[in-house]
C-alpha cells in the first residue's frame, strides 16, 4: 500500500534560512538527524518572531518523522513529545491520520526494509547530491501490518529504543563528570586556587589534595601552578600517524585487522567496525586515543583494540599507561586543534611536526596528579565502555528484529522474552 493511501501526509520545508539567534527554537538541519533520532547538540537556534514565521506552513508535533530528501536521503528521525521546532530545508515531515498507520508505529515504518527498497527505486542521482522528490515519496509502496499488531511493534521496539536513549545519556553524563574533573585539576588549578587562598581543595581526599602546590608562577601560558612546566605535547605523549596502505588491502570481509581512516569511523566513544585492512602500515594499541587530524581536526576516540590507522588519523598513548588522561587531555585541547580546520587549501589538516609542538601544562615528572585523575577516570571509562557495548548490542538486536516483525516472519511472543531479559 502506497503511503498516500494508508493515510501518510508529506509537508515540505518552507524553503528559506532563517536568521541565527543565539537563544530561542531549534531549527533541525540535515546533521540533527541520527540514528532515527533529533540530536540537538550544535543546532541552530531561531528567535521566536521567526519561529512563529517559520512555522504556519508546518510546526512539527509528536511522532511526526523528519525525512532526509537529500545528502543522506531516507534517513529519519522522530519528533519528541514536548519538542518545538521548526524543519530547514531539505526535509520534510510525514504525518499519518492514524485510520491505517499509527502515528508510533510510522517511525518504524520508515526504518524497514520496504522503505529502502522505495527509496532505491526513486532516488534521483546528482553530480554532487542524490536525493528524493517531494511527489514521489507519498508513491512509496510499503508494507503495512494490522494496527493491533503495529501498536505492539510500536511498544516493542519503543522499549528497546528507550533502554538504549537512556545507555546514551548515561554515558554522556559520565563523560561529562570526567571531564568536569579534568577542567578542575589540569585547566583551572582549581585546588591549587583553593590552596593559595587557605582553603581546602573540594572533592577530593587529603592525600590527593597535598599533591597540587599552593602557588602560582608565571609562563608563557600565563599562570599555572608552581613547579609545573609547559611542554611540548611530544615531549608527554608518544603519537603515531596514519598512513593509509594500497587501497586493495582493504576489505569488508574481515581480512585483517579493524581500519580506521578517519572521523567518519568514530563513535560517541570507540570507533564502528566498517572497514579492514590486509596489510596495514601504522597501528593503534588497545587503549591508544584517536584524533582525527584532517577534516574535521580535533575529534577523539578511543582504540577498543588493536587496530589500523590512516592518515586522517593519529594515536596517541602515555608512556605510563595513562590513556584516560590522554583522551581529556586532548578534549580540553579540542578548540586550539580545531583552529587547524582554517589550515590547508582544501580541507583542515593538522601535520605531525604542528602536532608534536602544540604547548601542554606538565606537573612533575613522576605525573602523580596524572595517575590520581587516571585511577578515578578509569572507572567512570570502564562504565562508559561497557554501557557502549550494551548499546551495540541492543541497536544490532533492534536492526535485525525490526525488518521482520514488520514482515511478520517473526511474532511477537517469540521474542518477548529475549528482549526483557536483555532489556533488564
Amino acid at each position: 500500500m502506497s503511503l498516500k493511501n494508508a493515510g501518510v501526509t508529506l509537508i515540505d520545508c518552507d524553503h528559506r534560512t532563517p536568521p541565527e539567534a543565539g537563544t530561542g527554537y531549534p531549527y533541525i538541519a540535515i546533521p540533527q538527524i541520527k540514528n532515527g533520532h533529533i540530536q540537538l547538540d550544535g543546532v541552530r537556534r531561531i528567535s521566536p518572531e521567526n519561529f512563529a514565521d517559520w512555522t504556519k506552513k508546518l510546526k512539527p508535533q509528536a511522532n511526526d518523522v523528519i525525512v532526509v530528501r537529500r545528502c543522506s536521503s531516507g534517513d529519519s528521525a522522530v519528533v519528541p513529545r514536548g519538542l518545538e521546532c521548526a524543519i530547514g530545508q531539505n526535509l520534510v515531515v510525514l504525518r499519518s491520520d492514524g485510520k491505517r498507520v499509527t502515528p508510533e508505529f510510522l517511525r518504524w515504518l520508515v526504518r524497514g526494509p520496504d522503505w529502502w527498497e522505495q527509496v532505491d527505486k526513486f532516488i534521483n542521482v546528482g553530480a554532487v547530491f542524490d536525493s528524493l522528490k517531494c511527489r514521489e515519496i507519498p508513491h512509496f509502496e510499503l508494507t503495512i501490518p494490522p494496527l493491533n499488531a503495529q501498536r505492539e511493534i510500536a511498544a516493542l521496539l519503543g522499549a528497546l529504543d528507550d533502554r538504549i536513549a537512556l545507555l546514551r545519556e548515561t554515558n554522556a553524563t559520565l563523560e561529562a563528570i570526567a571531564q568536569a574533573i579534568f577542567k578542575s585539576w589540569f585547566v583551572d588549578f582549581d585546588p591549587v586556587l583553593a590552596k593559595a587562598e587557605g582553603r581546602v581543595p573540594e572533592g577530593m581526599d587529603e592525600a590527593t589534595a597535598a599533591l597540587f602546590p599552593d602557588g602560582f608562577e608565571e609562563s608563557e601560558l600565563g599562570l599555572i601552578p608552581r613547579g609545573w612546566k609547559v611542554v611540548s605535547l611530544g615531549d608527554v605523549f608518544d603519537v603515531t600517524m596514519g598512513q593509509s596502505p594500497p587501497g586493495h588491502t582493504y576489505n569488508e570481509d574481515e581480512q585483517g585487522i579493524p581500519f580506521y581512516q578517519g572521523r567518519t569511523d568514530f563513535g560517541f566513544r570507540f570507533p564502528k567496525r566498517r572497514v579492514y585492512c590486509s596489510a596495514p602500515t601504522r597501528y593503534a594499541q588497545l587503549g591508544d586515543t584517536l584524533l582525527s587530524v584532517r577534516a574535521p581536526v580535533g575529534d577523539v576516540n578511543i582504540a577498543i583494540e588493536k587496530c589500523a590507522v590512516g592518515r586522517g588519523l593519529a594515536a596517541l598513548r602515555h608512556p605510563k599507561g595513562l590513556s584516560a588522561f590522554v583522551y581529556y587531555q586532548l578534549n580540553a585541547m579540542r578548540s586550539k586543534l580545531g583552529a587547524y580546520n582554517s589550515e590547508g587549501t582544501v580541507f583542515g589538516a593538522i601535520n605531525k611536526n604542528q602536532l608534536l609542538s602544540m604547548k601542554i601544562v606538565s606537573t612533575r615528572d613522576n605525573f602523580t596528579i596524572e595517575k590520581s585523575f587516571e585511577l578515578i577516570a578509569a572507572i567512570l571509562n570502564m562504565k562508559i565502555e561497557n554501557n557502549e557495548k550494551l548499546i551495540r548490542g541492543l541497536t544490532e538486536l533492534l536492526d535485525i528484529l525490526l525488518p521482520h516483525l514488520i514482515s511478520g516472519k517473526l511474532r511477537l511472543p517469540e521474542c518477548q522474552n529475549g528482549i526483557e531479559k536483555t532489556t533488564a
